[in-house]
């Protein structure tokens, strides 16, 4: 079993099979057993999953899982795992991803190269024609908000927003799945492209914070349960998804 699979398997079992009182785990021995590899296999994915605060090893005592103090990057691993994932931890997560585009929007505005102007019409391109063949636009929504991070020329700054997309990669094609909401957002993106071609950094902070409201007021509301066709406060798996 590759590295990469077996912690997100590991991370979804975890979970799984924690005691719901204490968060305790089956031991190394356990573990070991049920993926069929060695201790030390276990013993190193236990240590990525200790470093990304998704568990806690405690001498004499076992194993326990500390979802509640994860980081980002173990949110995203839950993400691709299909481990569910606290609702709050989610909105937070969608709030912090609206501030990093908004200046990142700013920062491209003065750093953009026309490689980065080529590829955003490529993707703008990419979107018309699927809104004409009626598709969802998930991919061409990540791809032009990636790129404008990528157009800040800061690589840390894109690392840390793609794991916001990977986070909501199960999410994305169901928000977009409305034909309306694909074609709002179409042409949102227009409009921010447009200002960040003038470079014009206050406009497209503006813009690009009211594209984002729009994706904030969805997810509040999936949150507590008000999304179309869901019962207030009723609980639903596919609103543990983040994104």
């Amino acid at each position: 079993m590759k590295d990469n699979n077996l912690l997100a398997k590991l991370a979804a079992h975890l979970f799984s099979c924690s005691a719901a009182e204490t968060g305790r785990t089956p031991s190394e021995r356990e573990l070991a057993e049920h993926f069929s590899v060695s201790r030390g296999q276990i013993r190193e994915a236990l240590a990525i999953l200790e470093a990304m605060r998704i568990v806690e090893r405690r001498a004499k005592s076992g194993i326990y899982l500390t979802t509640r103090q994860a980081s980002v990057e173990a949110m995203a691993l839950f993400a691709k795992a299909g481990v569910p994932l606290d609702p709050i931890q989610i909105y937070e997560t969608v709030e912090l991803r609206k501030i990093h585009e908004i200046k990142a929007a700013e920062l491209a505005c003065s750093r953009a190269t026309e490689e980065n102007y080529e590829r955003l019409r490529e993707i703008l391109k990419e979107s018309e024609e699927r809104l004409a063949a009626g598709l969802d636009l998930a991919k061409q929504d990540r791809d032009f908000h990636l790129e404008i991070v990528r157009a800040t020329k800061n690589s840390v700054f894109h690392r840390v927003c793609s794991v916001y997309y990977i986070m909501g990669e199960q999410r994305l094609p169901i928000y977009f799945s409305d034909p309306e909401r694909g074609r709002k957002s179409h042409a949102e993106h227009i409009r921010i492209y447009e200002a960040l071609l003038r470079r014009d950094g206050n406009l497209a902070q503006a813009l690009m914070s009211a594209h984002l409201q729009g994706a904030e007021s969805y997810w509040k509301g999936l949150i507590a349960g008000t999304e179309p066709g869901t019962a207030p406060n009723q609980p639903k798996s596919a609103a543990r998804q983040p994104g």
